[in-house]
Protein backbone atom coordinates (compact mmCIF):
# COMPACT_ATOMS: atom_id res chain seq x y z
CA UNK A 1 0.00 0.00 0.00
CA UNK A 2 2.98 2.36 -0.32
CA UNK A 3 1.35 4.22 -3.19
CA UNK A 4 -1.74 4.80 -1.02
CA UNK A 5 0.37 5.92 1.89
CA UNK A 6 2.12 8.62 -0.06
CA UNK A 7 5.55 7.09 0.49
CA UNK A 8 6.04 8.71 3.89
CA UNK A 9 8.56 7.37 6.38
CA UNK A 10 8.44 7.32 10.16
CA UNK A 11 10.70 9.92 11.77
CA UNK A 12 8.80 10.97 14.88
CA UNK A 13 9.66 9.72 18.35
CA UNK A 14 6.88 8.64 20.70
CA UNK A 15 6.45 6.82 23.97
CA UNK A 16 5.26 3.22 24.12
CA UNK A 17 3.92 1.19 27.05
CA UNK A 18 3.39 -2.56 27.06
CA UNK A 19 0.02 -3.87 28.22
CA UNK A 20 -0.71 -7.01 30.22
CA UNK A 21 -1.57 -8.98 27.06
CA UNK A 22 1.46 -7.90 25.07
CA UNK A 23 -0.20 -5.08 23.17
CA UNK A 24 1.60 -1.78 22.82
CA UNK A 25 -0.05 1.44 23.92
CA UNK A 26 1.10 4.55 22.09
CA UNK A 27 0.95 7.96 23.74
CA UNK A 28 2.64 11.24 22.93
CA UNK A 29 3.66 12.47 26.36
CA UNK A 30 4.43 15.99 25.12
CA UNK A 31 0.98 16.55 23.64
CA UNK A 32 -0.81 14.98 26.60
CA UNK A 33 1.22 17.08 29.06
CA UNK A 34 0.48 20.30 27.18
CA UNK A 35 -3.21 19.39 27.01
CA UNK A 36 -3.36 18.72 30.76
CA UNK A 37 -1.61 22.02 31.52
CA UNK A 38 -4.12 23.87 29.37
CA UNK A 39 -7.08 22.05 30.94
CA UNK A 40 -5.80 22.65 34.48
CA UNK A 41 -5.30 26.35 33.85
CA UNK A 42 -8.75 26.55 32.28
CA UNK A 43 -10.42 25.01 35.32
CA UNK A 44 -8.75 27.55 37.63
CA UNK A 45 -9.91 30.47 35.51
CA UNK A 46 -13.38 28.97 35.07
CA UNK A 47 -13.81 28.75 38.83
CA UNK A 48 -13.56 32.53 38.91
CA UNK A 49 -15.61 33.11 35.74
CA UNK A 50 -18.40 30.86 37.05
CA UNK A 51 -18.70 32.92 40.22
CA UNK A 52 -16.80 30.29 42.25
CA UNK A 53 -19.53 27.72 41.66
CA UNK A 54 -18.18 24.30 42.64
CA UNK A 55 -21.11 22.43 41.10
CA UNK A 56 -20.64 23.92 37.61
CA UNK A 57 -16.89 23.54 37.88
CA UNK A 58 -17.37 19.86 38.75
CA UNK A 59 -19.61 19.47 35.69
CA UNK A 60 -16.88 20.87 33.48
CA UNK A 61 -14.21 18.74 35.16
CA UNK A 62 -16.27 15.61 34.44
CA UNK A 63 -16.60 16.63 30.78
CA UNK A 64 -12.87 17.24 30.52
CA UNK A 65 -12.13 13.89 32.16
CA UNK A 66 -14.44 12.25 29.63
CA UNK A 67 -12.67 14.13 26.85
CA UNK A 68 -9.30 12.92 28.09
CA UNK A 69 -10.61 9.37 28.06
CA UNK A 70 -11.81 9.84 24.48
CA UNK A 71 -8.39 11.21 23.53
CA UNK A 72 -6.52 8.25 25.01
CA UNK A 73 -8.94 5.73 23.52
CA UNK A 74 -8.97 7.35 20.08
CA UNK A 75 -5.17 7.43 19.99
CA UNK A 76 -5.00 3.62 20.25
CA UNK A 77 -7.17 2.74 17.25
CA UNK A 78 -5.44 1.62 14.07
CA UNK A 79 -5.11 3.87 11.06
CA UNK A 80 -7.07 1.34 9.01
CA UNK A 81 -9.98 1.65 11.46
CA UNK A 82 -10.31 5.37 10.80
CA UNK A 83 -9.78 4.82 7.08
CA UNK A 84 -12.59 2.25 6.82
CA UNK A 85 -14.98 4.11 9.10
CA UNK A 86 -14.42 7.62 7.72
CA UNK A 87 -17.46 7.53 5.38
CA UNK A 88 -19.68 6.16 8.16
CA UNK A 89 -18.51 8.80 10.64
CA UNK A 90 -19.13 11.50 8.04
CA UNK A 91 -22.61 10.16 7.23
CA UNK A 92 -23.47 10.03 10.94
CA UNK A 93 -22.47 13.67 11.35
CA UNK A 94 -24.63 14.66 8.38
CA UNK A 95 -27.62 12.88 9.94
CA UNK A 96 -27.05 14.73 13.20
CA UNK A 97 -26.92 18.05 11.35
CA UNK A 98 -30.24 17.23 9.66
CA UNK A 99 -31.64 16.39 13.11
CA UNK A 100 -30.54 19.83 14.31
CA UNK A 101 -32.31 21.44 11.34
CA UNK A 102 -35.60 19.71 12.17
CA UNK A 103 -35.47 19.10 15.94
CA UNK A 104 -32.69 21.36 17.21
CA UNK A 105 -32.93 23.74 20.14
CA UNK A 106 -32.86 27.46 19.32
CA UNK A 107 -30.86 29.82 21.49
CA UNK A 108 -29.90 33.47 20.91
CA UNK A 109 -30.96 33.41 17.28
CA UNK A 110 -29.16 30.17 16.35
CA UNK A 111 -30.31 26.56 16.14
CA UNK A 112 -27.19 24.52 16.89
CA UNK A 113 -28.05 22.11 19.69
CA UNK A 114 -29.74 18.75 20.14
CA UNK A 115 -31.35 17.68 23.39
CA UNK A 116 -30.69 14.14 24.56
CA UNK A 117 -33.41 12.02 26.22
CA UNK A 118 -33.34 11.03 29.86
CA UNK A 119 -32.22 14.38 31.18
CA UNK A 120 -28.79 14.10 29.55
CA UNK A 121 -27.08 17.36 28.57
CA UNK A 122 -27.58 18.77 25.08
CA UNK A 123 -24.73 18.75 22.57
CA UNK A 124 -23.66 20.58 19.42
CA UNK A 125 -23.32 18.19 16.43
CA UNK A 126 -21.34 20.68 14.35
CA UNK A 127 -18.44 20.12 16.76
CA UNK A 128 -18.05 16.59 15.37
CA UNK A 129 -17.09 18.08 12.01
CA UNK A 130 -13.64 18.93 13.37
CA UNK A 131 -13.11 15.13 13.28
CA UNK A 132 -15.38 13.79 10.53
CA UNK A 133 -14.51 16.41 7.89
CA UNK A 134 -10.71 15.87 7.97
CA UNK A 135 -11.32 12.11 7.99
CA UNK A 136 -13.62 12.09 4.95
CA UNK A 137 -11.40 14.49 2.97
CA UNK A 138 -8.32 12.46 3.86
CA UNK A 139 -10.15 9.24 2.94
CA UNK A 140 -11.26 10.58 -0.45
CA UNK A 141 -7.81 11.93 -1.33
CA UNK A 142 -6.18 8.64 -0.29
CA UNK A 143 -8.58 6.54 -2.37
CA UNK A 144 -7.52 8.63 -5.36
CA UNK A 145 -3.83 7.91 -4.69
CA UNK A 146 -3.29 11.63 -4.04
CA UNK A 147 -3.84 12.33 -7.75
CA UNK A 148 -6.90 14.54 -7.96
CA UNK A 149 -8.59 15.56 -11.19
CA UNK A 150 -11.21 18.22 -11.82
CA UNK A 151 -14.04 15.78 -11.05
CA UNK A 152 -12.42 14.93 -7.70
CA UNK A 153 -12.28 18.58 -6.68
CA UNK A 154 -15.96 18.96 -7.61
CA UNK A 155 -16.78 15.85 -5.52
CA UNK A 156 -14.83 17.28 -2.58
CA UNK A 157 -16.69 20.58 -3.02
CA UNK A 158 -19.95 18.68 -2.55
CA UNK A 159 -18.61 16.57 0.35
CA UNK A 160 -17.36 19.64 2.21
CA UNK A 161 -20.07 22.04 1.08
CA UNK A 162 -23.01 20.02 2.39
CA UNK A 163 -22.12 20.01 6.11
CA UNK A 164 -20.49 23.45 6.14
CA UNK A 165 -23.51 24.88 4.34
CA UNK A 166 -25.81 23.36 6.96
CA UNK A 167 -23.66 24.84 9.73
CA UNK A 168 -23.67 28.20 7.95
CA UNK A 169 -27.46 28.19 7.88
CA UNK A 170 -27.87 27.41 11.62
CA UNK A 171 -26.36 30.12 11.52
CA UNK A 172 -22.82 29.43 12.78
CA UNK A 173 -20.61 31.46 10.48
CA UNK A 174 -17.47 31.16 12.60
CA UNK A 175 -17.45 27.35 12.64
CA UNK A 176 -18.23 27.15 8.93
CA UNK A 177 -15.34 29.49 8.11
CA UNK A 178 -12.85 27.58 10.26
CA UNK A 179 -13.86 24.24 8.73
CA UNK A 180 -13.35 25.63 5.23
CA UNK A 181 -9.90 26.94 6.19
CA UNK A 182 -8.96 23.51 7.54
CA UNK A 183 -10.07 21.80 4.34
CA UNK A 184 -8.26 24.43 2.24
CA UNK A 185 -5.03 23.57 4.10
CA UNK A 186 -5.55 19.88 3.32
CA UNK A 187 -6.13 20.57 -0.38
CA UNK A 188 -3.09 22.83 -0.50
CA UNK A 189 -0.99 19.91 0.71
CA UNK A 190 -2.11 17.73 -2.18
CA UNK A 191 -1.26 20.32 -4.79
CA UNK A 192 -4.32 22.51 -5.35
CA UNK A 193 -2.92 25.50 -7.13
CA UNK A 194 -3.06 28.95 -5.62
CA UNK A 195 -5.05 30.30 -8.53
CA UNK A 196 -8.02 28.20 -7.42
CA UNK A 197 -7.84 29.71 -3.94
CA UNK A 198 -7.67 33.14 -5.56
CA UNK A 199 -10.71 32.26 -7.69
CA UNK A 200 -12.58 31.27 -4.53
CA UNK A 201 -11.76 34.61 -2.89
CA UNK A 202 -12.96 36.45 -5.98
CA UNK A 203 -16.20 34.45 -5.92
CA UNK A 204 -16.77 35.31 -2.26
CA UNK A 205 -16.03 38.98 -2.95
CA UNK A 206 -18.48 39.09 -5.86
CA UNK A 207 -21.12 37.30 -3.75
CA UNK A 208 -20.61 39.61 -0.76
CA UNK A 209 -23.56 41.95 -1.57
CA UNK A 210 -25.92 38.96 -1.90
CA UNK A 211 -24.65 37.44 1.35
CA UNK A 212 -24.94 40.80 3.12
CA UNK A 213 -28.51 41.51 2.02
CA UNK A 214 -30.09 38.08 1.80
CA UNK A 215 -28.08 35.71 4.04
CA UNK A 216 -26.90 37.74 7.02
CA UNK A 217 -29.51 38.59 9.59
CA UNK A 218 -29.96 42.08 10.96
CA UNK A 219 -28.00 41.44 14.16
CA UNK A 220 -25.11 39.95 12.12
CA UNK A 221 -24.93 43.08 10.00
CA UNK A 222 -24.93 45.19 13.17
CA UNK A 223 -22.05 43.16 14.61
CA UNK A 224 -19.94 43.73 11.51
CA UNK A 225 -20.71 47.46 11.37
CA UNK A 226 -20.00 47.98 15.07
CA UNK A 227 -16.73 46.05 14.75
CA UNK A 228 -15.22 49.17 13.20
CA UNK A 229 -16.99 51.58 15.54
CA UNK A 230 -18.56 49.93 18.62
CA UNK A 231 -19.72 53.33 19.91
CA UNK A 232 -22.34 53.44 17.13
CA UNK A 233 -24.45 51.07 19.22
CA UNK A 234 -22.77 50.87 22.65
CA UNK A 235 -25.73 49.35 24.49
CA UNK A 236 -26.54 46.60 21.98
CA UNK A 237 -24.39 45.32 19.09
CA UNK A 238 -21.26 47.13 20.29
CA UNK A 239 -21.64 46.13 23.95
CA UNK A 240 -19.68 42.87 23.79
CA UNK A 241 -16.65 44.37 22.06
CA UNK A 242 -16.56 47.42 24.33
CA UNK A 243 -16.75 45.37 27.52
CA UNK A 244 -14.25 42.72 26.41
CA UNK A 245 -11.68 45.33 25.36
CA UNK A 246 -12.29 47.20 28.63
CA UNK A 247 -11.72 44.02 30.64
CA UNK A 248 -8.50 43.11 28.80
CA UNK A 249 -7.17 46.67 28.99
CA UNK A 250 -7.96 47.15 32.68
CA UNK A 251 -5.94 44.08 33.63
CA UNK A 252 -2.68 45.67 32.58
CA UNK A 253 0.50 43.62 32.80
CA UNK A 254 -0.24 41.45 35.84
CA UNK A 255 -4.02 41.78 36.28
CA UNK A 256 -6.26 42.71 39.18
CA UNK A 257 -5.91 39.31 40.81
CA UNK A 258 -7.78 36.03 40.50
CA UNK A 259 -11.46 36.37 41.52
CA UNK A 260 -11.04 40.18 41.55
CA UNK A 261 -12.34 41.01 38.08
CA UNK A 262 -15.11 43.60 38.01
CA UNK A 263 -16.24 43.38 34.39
CA UNK A 264 -17.12 39.70 34.68
CA UNK A 265 -18.29 39.50 38.29
CA UNK A 266 -20.52 42.55 37.98
CA UNK A 267 -22.04 41.11 34.78
CA UNK A 268 -20.72 43.79 32.45
CA UNK A 269 -18.87 41.17 30.39
CA UNK A 270 -21.29 38.82 28.59
CA UNK A 271 -20.53 35.11 28.31
CA UNK A 272 -17.41 35.49 30.44
CA UNK A 273 -17.24 31.74 31.06
CA UNK A 274 -17.61 30.76 27.38
CA UNK A 275 -16.88 32.98 24.38
CA UNK A 276 -15.13 35.76 26.31
CA UNK A 277 -13.12 33.70 28.79
CA UNK A 278 -9.83 35.22 27.63
CA UNK A 279 -11.15 38.66 28.57
CA UNK A 280 -11.59 37.36 32.12
CA UNK A 281 -8.01 36.07 32.03
CA UNK A 282 -6.75 39.43 30.78
CA UNK A 283 -8.58 41.35 33.49
CA UNK A 284 -7.72 39.10 36.44
CA UNK A 285 -4.29 37.72 35.50
CA UNK A 286 -3.05 40.31 33.05
CA UNK A 287 -1.11 40.37 29.81
CA UNK A 288 1.59 38.03 31.12
CA UNK A 289 -0.75 35.09 31.63
CA UNK A 290 -2.56 35.78 28.37
CA UNK A 291 0.77 35.45 26.58
CA UNK A 292 1.55 32.28 28.54
CA UNK A 293 -1.82 30.82 27.50
CA UNK A 294 -1.25 31.68 23.85
CA UNK A 295 2.23 30.14 24.04
CA UNK A 296 0.67 26.92 25.32
CA UNK A 297 -1.68 26.92 22.34
CA UNK A 298 1.26 27.58 20.03
CA UNK A 299 3.19 24.64 21.53
CA UNK A 300 0.20 22.35 21.01
CA UNK A 301 -0.14 23.58 17.42
CA UNK A 302 3.57 23.02 16.82
CA UNK A 303 3.45 19.52 18.30
CA UNK A 304 0.42 18.54 16.22
CA UNK A 305 2.06 19.92 13.07
CA UNK A 306 5.25 17.99 13.87
CA UNK A 307 3.27 14.79 14.29
CA UNK A 308 1.45 15.44 11.02
CA UNK A 309 4.57 16.19 8.98
CA UNK A 310 6.33 13.09 10.37
CA UNK A 311 3.32 10.81 9.89
CA UNK A 312 4.05 7.27 8.74
CA UNK A 313 1.32 7.46 6.09
CA UNK A 314 -0.15 10.00 3.70
CA UNK A 315 -3.65 9.59 5.13
CA UNK A 316 -2.35 10.60 8.56
CA UNK A 317 -0.45 13.52 7.08
CA UNK A 318 -3.59 14.94 5.48
CA UNK A 319 -5.97 14.23 8.39
CA UNK A 320 -3.54 15.42 11.06
CA UNK A 321 -2.96 18.70 9.26
CA UNK A 322 -6.69 19.31 8.87
CA UNK A 323 -7.36 18.67 12.57
CA UNK A 324 -4.44 20.91 13.56
CA UNK A 325 -5.48 23.86 11.39
CA UNK A 326 -9.11 23.63 12.54
CA UNK A 327 -8.03 23.57 16.20
CA UNK A 328 -5.78 26.59 15.83
CA UNK A 329 -8.44 28.36 13.79
CA UNK A 330 -10.76 28.25 16.79
CA UNK A 331 -8.06 29.82 18.95
CA UNK A 332 -7.25 32.62 16.51
CA UNK A 333 -10.88 33.52 15.78
CA UNK A 334 -11.84 33.52 19.47
CA UNK A 335 -8.92 35.74 20.49
CA UNK A 336 -9.46 38.09 17.53
CA UNK A 337 -13.15 38.30 18.41
CA UNK A 338 -12.44 39.24 22.03
CA UNK A 339 -9.92 41.89 20.97
CA UNK A 340 -12.37 43.42 18.51
CA UNK A 341 -10.44 42.36 15.41
CA UNK A 342 -13.26 40.14 14.13
CA UNK A 343 -17.05 40.27 14.59
CA UNK A 344 -18.54 38.38 17.52
CA UNK A 345 -19.37 34.91 16.15
CA UNK A 346 -19.92 32.87 19.31
CA UNK A 347 -16.94 30.50 19.32
CA UNK A 348 -15.46 28.99 22.50
CA UNK A 349 -11.77 29.05 23.38
CA UNK A 350 -10.72 25.38 23.04
CA UNK A 351 -10.26 23.46 26.32
CA UNK A 352 -10.64 26.63 28.40
CA UNK A 353 -14.20 27.84 27.79
CA UNK A 354 -17.08 26.21 29.64
CA UNK A 355 -18.89 23.58 27.60
CA UNK A 356 -18.85 19.87 26.92
CA UNK A 357 -19.24 19.47 23.15
CA UNK A 358 -16.20 21.57 22.30
CA UNK A 359 -13.93 20.11 25.00
CA UNK A 360 -14.76 16.46 24.31
CA UNK A 361 -14.53 16.70 20.52
CA UNK A 362 -11.29 18.72 20.68
CA UNK A 363 -9.54 16.11 22.81
CA UNK A 364 -11.03 13.29 20.75
CA UNK A 365 -9.65 15.03 17.64
CA UNK A 366 -6.21 15.11 19.29
CA UNK A 367 -6.53 11.36 19.82
CA UNK A 368 -7.46 10.80 16.18
CA UNK A 369 -4.46 12.89 15.06
CA UNK A 370 -2.17 10.85 17.31
CA UNK A 371 -3.52 7.58 15.93
CA UNK A 372 -3.34 8.39 12.24
CA UNK A 373 0.01 10.18 12.49
CA UNK A 374 1.99 7.82 14.72
CA UNK A 375 0.73 4.29 14.06
CA UNK A 376 2.38 2.12 11.47
CA UNK A 377 1.31 1.98 7.85
CA UNK A 378 -1.63 -0.37 7.99
CA UNK A 379 -4.16 1.00 5.50
CA UNK A 380 -6.20 -1.48 3.55
CA UNK A 381 -8.55 -0.91 0.65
Amino acid sequence: MNELLGGRSARAHHHFFSGSYGQTYKFDVILITLTLLLVGFGLIVLYSALGQSWSRLLNQAIRLFLGLGCMLLASQLRVSTYYRWAPTIYAGTILLLFAVAFFGVSSKGSQRWLDLPGGLPSFQPSEFLKISLPLIVGWYITTRNFKLKVFDYLALLLIVGLPTGMVFLQPDYGTALILLIGVAAMLFLVGLRLRWFAAGLVLVTVSAPIIWNFVFREYHRKRIITLFNPELDPLDAGWNIIQSKTAVGSGGLTGKGLFEGTQSHLDFLPEGHTDFIIAVIGEELGFVWCVALLCCYLFIFSRLMYLSTTATNGFGYIVGTGITVIFFGYVLVNVAMVLGLLPVVGLPLPLVSYGGSSAITTMAAFGVALAVCTHKQDLEK
